[in-house]
């Protein structure tokens, strides 16, 4: 528990908010250094979303001249306004970084509206020109570090049988299952895909079930798209087969197998973020990239990362830096119907936003 939240509730048991925001004028308070707040909807040292966004403040908090105030577990509720209405009016934040969807519509929304000389940037691609000009969002492309799992993954696995449990049939997580396997196959062309989809983003011990299901049926490397993928990893081990991680570095959890691990960079966007307003410079309604804008990585390579996969999933980065596509031919998805025939070479094109399908060679369905 912070002593943010301490405050907060403080203040909001004893109706002293107006009292306090008297005694800590905003101005005094924001003049220097920077408050930035940030709010995630789970604990910090989840292993997953939370953490990779703990990551990134962390790199925030390194940076002179900067204050970061933070409140942990905060639902998707009228409780994320008063974390901000506390962060603006008794810490003096001039920049608000709610990490959950949730939090957008209508909360992030009202308050932007509300505080029109705060900023307000969220964790998911929801701005539109109509929204307040205050408030936007920030989304780094996830998919490309799982494609380079996919480039490991391809050279570790002895059956090319790989497993991954999904949350959702949802286009963020469709494509990072197909460029998981688009990136096998370019280091074992016969490689398949068996996804699992869970339901929801966080239900424990149906991914444990899930993935013993793919181990049990011949899987022997395992990665995932849920919240948390503690359990996930946790199995896997447990079961002796390899793994890849996703969201945050979970390589402690599975000494033995881990390959490596797609991870979000936020840190990249948070410290560009109090840059500009540090040089008085306005801030973009929406941010997004990927390896070309240093804003995903993969986590250090695991014991379970044989030479050649590390040499192959090194030299994958490079041409993703560099802006190499993901998808480079035709795509077809798992029924044999050609669903992309033109394939445009840049892997932020809309026509991959709106992948509603798993690709040929993942063996699962979207129903």
């Amino acid at each position: 528990m912070t002593i943010a939240l301490d405050r907060r509730r403080f203040l909001q048991s004893s109706g002293a908010a107006a009292l306090a925001a008297g005694l800590f004028p905003r101005a005094a308070v924001a003049a220097d250094p920077l408050t930035i707040g940030v709010i995630y909807v789970g604990a910090r040292d989840d292993f997953g979303w939370n953490q990779a966004h703990a990551v990134g403040v962390k790199a925030l908090k390194a940076l002179p001249d900067v204050k970061v105030v933070e409140e942990e577990n905060v639902p998707e509720t009228d409780a994320v306004s008063k974390t901000m209405e506390s962060m603006i009016n008794l810490d003096g934040a001039k920049l608000i970084l709610p990490t959950s969807f949730g939090y957008w519509s209508p909360f992030v929304l009202d308050e932007a509206k509300a505080n029109a000389d705060v900023q307000f940037r969220h964790a998911a691609p929801l701005w539109k020109p109509s929204d307040p000009t205050n408030a936007g969002s920030y989304w780094p492309f996830l998919d490309q570090a799982h494609y380079i799992d996919g480039v490991a993954a391809g050279l570790a696995s002895k059956s090319g049988k790989l497993g991954f449990v999904a949350a959702k049939p949802v286009g963020i997580v469709l494509r990072n299952i197909n460029s998981f396997l688009t990136g096998a196959r370019t280091t074992n062309p016969n490689a398949t895909v068996q996804v699992i989809f869970t339901g929801d983003w966080s239900l424990p011990v149906r991914e444990a079930e899930a993935t013993n299901a793919l181990v049990d049926a011949g899987c022997d490397l395992i990665t995932c798209h849920v919240d948390g993928p503690k359990v996930v990893i946790q199995t896997a081990e447990s079961r002796g087969v390899k793994c890849c991680g996703h969201n945050a570095d979970q390589s402690s959890l599975a000494p033995k197998g881990f390959v490596t691990g797609a991870e979000y960079k936020w840190g990249t966007i948070y410290t560009g973020y109090a840059g500009l307003i540090g040089k008085g410079q306005p801030l973009p309604n929406f941010t997004f990239g990927g390896y070309d804008k240093d804003m995903v990585q993969n986590s250090p390579y695991g014991a379970g990362a044989t030479e050649p996969a590390r040499k192959a999933a090194d030299a994958a980065i490079a041409k993703l830096k560099a802006g190499a596509p993901i998808f480079a031919t035709a795509i077809k998805d798992n029924n044999g119907r050609i669903v992309v025939a033109s394939v445009p070479p840049d892997n932020y094109a809309d026509v991959f936003n709106k992948m509603d399908y798993l690709v040929d060679g993942v063996i699962g369905s979207t129903h």
